[in-house]
């Protein structure tokens, strides 16, 4: 049976396009249901005996959620215990518009067999389907739609009912008015909440049930804490306006009372408007989308110099909030200020983290504290508060109104014992959004069968490189090796350098599973004695592993070089090479400095070494910088994997080997896509710091030496000055402050940029080639490279300058997390490492000064903490704080000028 759809729509030209659409009804949809033998259907998902112990139903019964049940209780849907539900097609349409991440979890739960979820297509059914009436909403529409099948469904089953045990379709919604007509109809419907608390055998599936707006206005005050959030409609107009701006929420890690709103402009412009004080902050978010408003010029504040955090009963908040506003500041360091006025977009996830039981005894109301200091703490109602306390557990917001401290939610799971190593390392995953599931069937079909050989086919489009003296130069225990390098000495004198790299765009084809997973997770991430792989391990351990005395498939950068290191020719190809040795930067380093080893492969490395020095030196004349960061490496125990010892990376003269013929792969490759491709090379950058980012380094050395940050060779070589005798670390910290100072590097695609630099490396044009078997951007850069010399085809994606920025969004995301969750773990090993260890006195430095804290760097345990000077239990000194230098002084008892301590004072 054919409908027809008809509406008209506007086009851009103006005009008025009539659209028909043909909708299809059919009467060959079957309901699902085991018991059911009128539907012609192979297989069933609905259980005959469909049996959930509830108070309310203790007959068999089949759910059917409306939409906001889907979109707010999925936490509860997702429980094992609920099962035999019937999602409609009305539903599922109306979530895949409304929220992604709701529907992608909704997809998951259906393709659970033993969850028995069935999607019934009821628009397209011949008895379930219903026109929109006149006048009626969307909305409306829908709901009726929703129980019109629900009707169906009950009626369809009834005529089984001697063999059903009096099996009944229940309707789940939250909606007074949907609920007050499906009974009018005689459907068996009920609120979630009370169906779930009706649930015998699963009193705690209480605790997962999302607040209704019920009952936010049950736990709030009656006292209104902020003000009303405008409607979008308002937001909209203001923005149009100018009166507001639009910015991401970025809360300060160090005050709860104070965040910075980003707002991007134009092109590269962007500004940071500071947000101080309870009521300006008005229920933002960490990462929401806000409307903010400028506050008058007058009322513009400087950034605190508080460290404060939420203890909840430390002080009354009013208090801490009035405090924080008394701090006067210097006129040039106020900043634009302004508060939020509205929400455009909430970006709440599920939070870990612990929950604060509650003083009150029997109370069910409790605090729950995330992980992530950026979030502020929520109120959650649970039963299980005894059982939960100690561990790290997941918790979802549900709202935040306006009479109320803190954000309401809900328990979503617990994930094991705080401090346990596993539910710790799960924690810093889930917190980063670092994708850890393992590889579906779907991904692994795509693999090569084993066992694996290089073919005749393959040899005909590669040149053969295996008679060359290739190595590779890792870190020790390094499985998953990327790169290999050459050199030998021409006929004419000159040198021939060839980098290889492992051909991972050989196996992973373009748009297949195993290619947009590798696209999804974007880069491997390296934890602490654990790897999470962006390509399965077959891949990443072995066929593409350029490991010692095996054939491997490579993609090969080959430079002429004469002895002053200057390019004569470069070419690319795909290549096949069998590296002689898998070195690490120790063993490669002792080959190059034993004078008794003259072999092939302790030549190439003289060779590769000598150049790479003066690339290195013609780099810094350039202006690149050398900057510092402090690395741990920990030794494991074999049995336990617990960190038995702990130092500082010592870097290698062949770390910085490898270094220097990696960055000039890039460099090569980058200009050759970038000549081939102008609109979509996938290219990388490193913005130039804005000036204010210096203040920290210039306010830091200003007592000891000058530092000039015109341009990145004024900064290299201010840095190459800065010593002080007597204070050989001064140096390093400096360094390390300098790196703070930095933008972050980001990919991006050359068809919608105009400015390629990257300042770090003073370089014009820069990309990733080198690493494909951790990084997707350079599967990509093969790609394009490939397809560039003639190896490879092209395809759609790849040439669409708009696709390549999105993929490029996602990959900056997944890198920059990635580094978080690398530093996460670091800090977590080094807090298991203490923590049998007693007090230890250990040299550290004071890196920044703040009004009531110093946060100070132990450069032997690349460790940096705050001290602060008050506490609960000890009287604070009393301590003079001076702004301007920044620095604090103890004032002596019987001098009028104190010495003061400054920063980076050891």
């Amino acid at each position: 049976m054919l409908k027809s759809k008809t509406f008209v729509k506007k086009t851009r030209s103006g005009g008025v396009m009539k659209v028909v659409r043909e909708h299809y009804l059919r009467d060959d949809i079957w309901c699902g249901s085991e018991v059911c033998t009128e539907c012609k259907q192979e297989s069933t998902v609905l259980q005959k005996d469909a049996c959930m112990e509830s108070s309310l139903c203790s007959y068999p019964h089949y759910l059917v959620p409306d939409t906001n049940v889907v979109l707010h209780q999925i936490d509860i849907l997702e429980d094992p215990v609920i099962c035999n539900v019937i999602i409609l097609q009305t539903v599922l349409q109306e979530v895949r518009h409304r929220s992604a991440p709701v529907y992608k979890r909704l997809k998951d739960i259906i393709h659970e067999k033993e969850k028995r979820f069935y999607t019934f297509t009821n628009e397209h059914h011949r008895d379930t389907f219903i026109e929109r009436e006149p006048g009626e909403s969307a909305n409306d529409r829908n709901d009726r739609a929703i129980r019109v099948a629900v009707k169906w469904y009950s009626q369809h089953l009834k005529t089984f009912e001697s063999d059903t045990d009096g099996l009944k379709v229940v309707l789940l919604t939250n909606d007074q008015g949907n609920k007050q007509k499906a009974q009018d109809n005689g459907l068996l419907v009920y609120k979630c909440e009370e169906y779930v608390k009706s649930l015998i055998a699963n009193p705690e599936l209480v605790d997962r049930l999302a607040l209704s707006s019920d009952d936010k206005n049950e736990i709030t005050s009656s006292k209104v804490l902020f003000p009303e959030h405008l409607p979008l409609s308002r937001i909209q107009t203001g923005i149009k306006s100018s009166s507001f701006l639009q910015g991401t929420f970025r809360a300060s890690r160090d005050n709860y009372l104070e965040a910075t709103v980003f707002v991007q402009g134009e092109g590269e412009d962007s500004t940071e408007v500071l947000i101080q004080g309870l009521q300006n902050l008005n229920r933002a978010v960490h990462q929401d989308v806000v409307a903010v408003q400028l506050l008058p010029r007058s009322e513009w504040v400087a950034p605190s110099s508080v460290v404060l955090q939420d203890e909840g009963t430390a002080k009354d908040d009013e208090d801490a909030e009035e405090e924080e506003g008394k701090v006067t500041a210097v006129e040039a360091a106020r900043k634009p200020t302004g508060k939020v006025v509205g929400i455009i977009k909430r970006n709440w996830r599920p939070f870990c983290g612990m929950l604060n039981v509650s003083q009150i005894k029997e109370s069910t109301r409790h605090l729950f504290t995330p992980a992530d200091r950026r979030i502020p703490r929520i109120r959650i109602e649970t039963r299980q508060a005894s059982t939960l306390s100690g561990q790290r557990i997941m918790v979802a917001i549900d709202g935040w109104p306006k009479d109320s401290r803190y954000p309401n939610g809900h328990f979503v799971r617990s994930l094991g014992g705080a401090g346990e190593k596993d539910t710790e390392e799960e924690v810093l995953l889930l917190e980063h959004d670092v994708p850890h599931q393992a590889f579906s069937q779907a991904v692994l079909s795509f693999l090569p069968k084993m066992p694996w050989a290089i073919t005749p086919e393959d040899m005909m489009k590669r040149e053969d490189l295996r008679p060359l003296t290739v190595c590779s130069v890792d870190p020790p225990g390094c499985t998953d090796i990327d790169d290999a390098l050459h050199c030998r000495e021409l006929e004419n004198g000159n040198l021939e350098v060839g980098v290889h790299i492992a051909d991972v765009s050989h196996f992973i084809r373009p748009g297949n599973a195993l290619d947009k997973e590798a696209a999804n997770r974007g880069t491997t991430v390296y934890l602490c004695g654990k790897r999470i792989d962006m390509v399965p391990e077959l891949l990443s351990s072995n066929l593409c592993s350029l490991r010692s005395n095996v054939d491997r498939l490579a993609f090969s950068c080959i430079w002429e070089i004469n002895h002053k290191a200057e390019i004569l020719k470069t070419r690319f190809t795909k290549s096949v090479i069998n590296s002689k040795a898998s070195l690490t930067y120790a063993e490669a380093q002792m080959r190059i400095d034993d004078t008794n080893k003259n072999d092939d492969i302790t030549k190439s490395l003289r060779g590769l070494n000598k150049l790479a020095k003066i690339l290195k030196r013609q780099r810094i004349e350039k202006g690149a910088l050398t900057l510092s960061s402090l690395e741990v490496r920990f030794h494991m125990d074999s049995e336990t994997h617990d960190p038995i010892d702990l130092q500082t990376k010592e870097l290698m003269e062949t770390n910085s080997m490898v270094e220097e013929f990696m960055l000039l792969a890039n460099i090569s490759v980058a200009q050759k896509i970038y000549d081939e491709f102008s609109e979509c090379a996938l290219l990388r950058k490193h913005p130039a710091p804005p000036p204010s980012n210096y203040d920290i380094l210039i306010k830091a050395a200003k007592s000891k030496v000058k530092i000039h940050t015109d341009s990145a060779k004024a900064l290299a070589d201010s840095l190459d000055a800065a010593k002080v005798d007597g204070f050989p670390y001064f140096n390093t910290l400096l360094r390390i402050l300098a790196t703070r100072c930095m933008m972050q590097a980001v990919y991006f695609c050359s068809g919608m940029d105009s400015d390629f630099h990257h300042y770090g490396l003073a370089s014009p044009i820069y990309t990733h080639f080198t690493s494909p078997i951790r990084r997707y951007a350079d599967i990509i850069v093969h790609r394009l490279l490939a397809v560039a010399i003639g190896a490879d085809t092209t395809y759609p994606d790849l040439m669409d300058k708009h696709k390549q920025s999105a993929l490029c969004n996602n990959l900056n995301y997944r890198h920059k997390m990635s580094q978080y969750a690398q530093r996460a773990s670091v800090a977590f090993h080094t807090q298991l490492f203490f923590k049998s260890r007693g007090i230890l006195n250990e040299e550290g430095f004071v890196l920044f000064v703040r009004k009531n804290a110093i946060i100070v760097l132990i450069p032997k345990f690349g460790l940096e903490g705050t001290v602060f000077f008050d506490s609960k239990d000890k009287v604070s000194p009393n301590i003079v704080f001076e702004e301007e230098i920044p620095g604090v002084s103890v004032p002596a008892p019987d001098t009028e000028r104190p010495a003061k301590k400054q920063k980076l004072d050891h």
